[in-house]
């Protein structure tokens, strides 16, 4: 685990000119998320590399399909138990699209464990491909669990999450002493990757059911780890997930001497997890910032353009955060603004 101690017994890593745009692009990712949160976004403000690409909030919670993973799949019932819970995040995350579960629920009703047939599942996905919808996330690419036999990478899926709930996969992650250990339970199956199992103990640990320390671990997963890369021109000896550590560390120190005004989460500093994703982000934004640096895959352009959603966009977090009463008041607050 890297903490302050340990890179104090190390060489100080050296960062590139890239990690200068890595805290001004947190600043202004999280500015520009509570402009358009409170209605007083002005696009010609906006740094024209945001205005133009699509990109991921600062916080990782804040981003559209966390709020509804959090609003409609783990917080829409006060009673649900965990293992309800697990089912419904694990089948939400392996498709990661909200249309698609709104499809899934409004043809077999509640998703929960009990009632998590693959063969029923198969038949809607099946039927929602016959029509011409895109039934998986573009976000990031879903490798198929391929030891179920069928054709379709849909049908593996809801597959292996019977197979996890018939091996009670729910409840080994619900008696892991650390989130690490929770991990490490979602590993152990075929095609649940480091990328994958990390996102969803992340999701899991929303939750009320579990309360792991999001200080203590956490997965780099490939577009984080060519963002550090492109932000450190000698790493000082620690490795990818010890850099995020001290990043996560000294967060209030760079913004300050990069003369950077980060407006929080209400009080919340970055967690790890929102560090991991910011070094994903910036290694995109570095494409268009600085083209002179190439990373390690090689990409030299961004591919999704932003295009601001219908809807708006909400912010409402696990309520063990204790922020939802900040957040409100300060919508309130700014309403009476306007």
């Amino acid at each position: 685990m890297a903490t302050i101690e340990i890179v104090r017994r190390r060489r100080q890593p050296s960062p590139s000119p890239i990690f200068r745009s890595y805290w001004s692009f947190a600043a202004e990712r999280q500015r520009l998320f509570r402009a358009r949160l409170g209605n007083y976004w002005d696009r010609t403000s906006v740094d024209p590399i945001l205005g133009k690409f699509k990109f991921t909030n600062a916080y990782r919670a804040s981003d559209r399909t966390s709020q509804f993973l959090l609003r409609h799949v783990i917080y829409d019932s006060p009673q649900r138990s965990f293992r309800d819970t697990f089912a419904r995040v694990v089948l939400f995350k392996f498709f990661n699209r909200i249309d698609t579960w709104r499809s899934l629920e409004n043809a077999l009703g509640p998703l929960e464990a009990d009632r998590i047939n693959p063969i029923q599942l198969s038949r809607e996905l099946n039927q929602l491909r016959t029509y011409g919808r895109r039934i998986y996330s573009a976000a990031y690419i879903m490798p198929s669990p391929r030891q179920f036999g069928f054709s379709s990478k849909h049908e593996n899926h809801v597959w292996l999450l019977r197979q996890m709930l018939d091996e009670s996969a729910d409840q080994r992650v619900l008696e892991a002493r650390s989130m690490a250990d929770a991990y490490q339970v979602l590993r152990s199956y075929r095609s649940i990757g480091p990328f994958l199992a990390y996102q969803l103990v992340t999701d899991l640990n929303y939750g009320p059911h579990l309360n792991f320390s999001e200080e203590e671990f956490v997965e780099p997963g490939p577009g984080a780890k060519s963002g550090l890369r492109k932000c450190f021109e000698d790493a000082g000896g620690l490795t990818d997930e010890e850099l995020i550590h001290w990043t996560m560390e000294g967060q209030e120190r760079e913004f300050e001497r990069y003369g950077e005004t980060f407006q929080d989460l209400w009080g919340r500093p970055l967690k790890l997890v929102d560090c991991q994703n910011l070094y994903c982000e910036v290694d995109k934004y570095a494409r268009v910032a600085h083209p002179e640096i190439v990373g390690p895959s090689g990409r030299r352009r961004i591919k999704q353009r932003f295009r601001p959603k219908s809807e708006p966009i909400t912010a409402w977090y696990p309520p063990k955060w204790g922020i939802n009463e900040a957040v409100q008041d300060w919508l309130d607050a700014n309403s009476e603004r306007l």
